[in-house]
């Protein structure tokens, strides 16, 4: 007979057992109890409780710490809207495959039902949002309810999972055992007759290329797919979530990113490909509709998880297997073969017209810092083992585009949802999970301030983040579309605001620049500091039309 405890201090065991290190969110009536175990708890063990300034950034800083490590952050709040701001948080982290265990307090079990202070249907409302919602009924199953929402939100595909927790099953007495560490999630790679078949694709094809999704970019799947390229080297097209997989050894086979506007080399890559392997590919990033346009040649599709199916994407060959497994046997499996001398030629010079691409074009009376002129400064300033989260806006499509990154999770995209607010929150994540290095998040003016507050959590970790923030005045992401379609915008003209003195009304550093050359003292200056500083940069976005050039004759804006 295991010792009495309550609900929450079975809770608290249980995340303990499973390795949680950290505990974002905010306190209520509801969790009050659990928060003061961890506030006060003197076992080393115990996972950190970190206060944020909004639940939804909680829950952002929570897929962060999944993104970053491939395991659950965890995020609790009280009943209420502290569970109903969790919801575009955790719909994003499980659109875009980071896992996340979320804990929702609740009013008590009989008032559930009753139009009462915070009462919600917090179960029903989140299960859209998350791969599984459950509300526990007994506070002997608390345990084993946190050990299966971890283990489904660590499963292919990774996702958000919500814990429902009324007030008097926490408060309720135990007497079952908390259950132990869980052992990993294994899956076999594919079997030799499968490995035949690919092979046999590969030695038929003239062109295959790799298209590396967001599964991709896991730590081994990376390693095997490097180890392949190093076998038969071939052209490499990442999506914004599969950015890194190319290391500077093997620059000469990236081809680009795909994302958003069919006008990339990595369209065309793919286009003129009669063998497309797709590599942890998900939908949610790039819709085969926009990169498998009028393709006459056949699609591997390897990953753990089974395809979503459609008039677009219809692989010749589907193999759910363990990626990095499968690919490790593949490269051992296969014959030496390589590309022939004229398709060589012809790869290198459509790279060599790619990365011209990145000069910084001659601009007369330039209002602002160019976005290029941005990009080629921070690239200077970084190394290989910064990490870069970027929000979205404008910014996002330049920095997708152009900025490079040569190890995978190092440059952080919402590509699923398109999220605003997340760049802040995933940079506190990193620099929790990475404290020996430096963290640079990227936002606009608009998205930005969706999670601005949470600087001055930054601030109180004594963080060493760099924001910059492109400042332009306007919702411009949508802002330049609009005046594309309509020849005028709408409904996207922001008020100005002075970034720097708002860093510093924190306790961050502010740094206001008024040109490219500024810029580089001013990195320099962010870099050597401890804690946070926020860079304020007018930006020209008078460019940002080329972001809709085009590139295939088949594309339609």
């Amino acid at each position: 007979m295991a010792n009495k405890k309550t609900g929450a201090e079975a809770l608290f065991e249980s995340m303990i057992n499973q390795g949680i290190k950290y505990v974002f969110g905010l306190p209520g009536a509801k969790v009050d109890k659990l928060f003061d175990l961890m506030q006060y708890s003197d076992n080393p063990k115990a996972p950190k409780l970190i206060i944020t300034r909004h639940e939804q950034n909680a829950a952002f800083i929570a897929s962060g710490i999944g993104r970053l490590t491939g395991k659950p952050g965890v995020v609790a709040t009280t009943s209420g809207p502290g569970v109903s701001n969790l919801a575009t948080a955790l719909i994003t982290a499980t659109s875009e495959g980071d896992p996340v265990v979320a804990l929702g307090g609740q009013v008590p079990r009989n008032d559930v039902a009753r139009l009462t202070h915070q009462s919600i249907p917090s179960k029903e409302l989140l299960s859209t949002a998350t791969k599984d919602s459950v509300e526990v009924q007994d506070s002997n199953n608390i345990s084993e309810t946190f050990a299966n929402a971890y283990q489904t939100a660590m499963a292919p595909k990774s996702g958000a999972t919500f814990i429902s927790l009324p007030k008097d099953v926490l408060d309720d007495n135990v007497t079952t055992e908390t259950i132990d560490p869980l052992t990993p999630i294994q899956q076999g790679g594919a079997d030799q007759a499968t490995i035949n078949q690919i092979i046999e694709k590969i030695k038929n094809a003239k062109l295959p290329v790799i298209l590396a999704g967001m599964r991709s970019s896991d730590s081994e799947v990376t390693a095997s797919i490097r180890n392949f390229l190093e076998k038969f080297s071939i052209p490499v097209v990442e999506t914004f979530q599969g950015a890194g997989v190319i290391n500077r050894d093997l620059e000469k086979n990236y081809f680009g990113r795909v994302g958003l506007f069919r006008n990339q080399i990595g369209d065309a890559m793919l286009k003129e490909s009669d063998l497309v392997i797709t590599i942890g590919y998900d939908p949610v990033e790039y819709e085969a509709r926009l990169w498998n346009v009028d393709r006459t040649g056949e699609i591997i599709n390897l990953d753990s998880i089974a395809p979503e199916i459609s008039n677009d994407y219809q692989p010749d060959l589907v193999v759910q297997a363990d990626i990095a497994k499968t690919l490790n046997q593949l490269s051992q499996d296969l014959p030496d073969i390589s590309l022939n001398d004229d398709l060589k030629s012809h790869l290198h010079q459509m790279q060599t017209n790619f990365l011209s691409k990145d000069a910084v074009p001659e601009r007369k009376d330039a209002k602002g810092v160019h976005p290029l002129e941005i990009i080629n400064k921070l690239q200077n300033q970084v190394n290989d083992d910064t990490t870069v989260t970027v929000d979205v806006g404008s910014h996002y499509i330049w920095m997708a585009r152009h900025f490079r990154s040569y190890k995978p999770r190092h440059l952080l995209f919402s590509n699923g949802m398109q999220t605003l607010g997340v760049a802040l929150p995933w940079a506190i994540a990193a620099a929790l999970e990475r404290p020996d290095h430096h963290v640079v998040s990227v936002a606009g003016d608009g998205g930005f301030l969706f999670s601005g507050q949470e600087l001055e959590t930054a601030v109180r970790l004594n963080l060493n983040i760099v924001q910059l923030v492109w400042n332009d005045g306007y919702y411009d992401m949508v802002k330049f579309q609009e005046e594309a379609k309509y020849g005028r915008n709408s409904g996207v003209a922001i008020g100005s605001v002075d970034f720097a003195k708002y860093a510093e009304s924190f306790g961050a550093t502010g740094i206001h620049v008024d040109s490219a050359d500024e810029l580089d003292g001013a990195l320099k200056k962010a870099f050597a500091k401890e804690g946070p500083t926020v860079i304020d940069i007018p930006v020209d976005y008078s460019d940002n039309i080329k972001l809709l050039s085009t590139l295939l004759d088949d594309y339609v804006n």
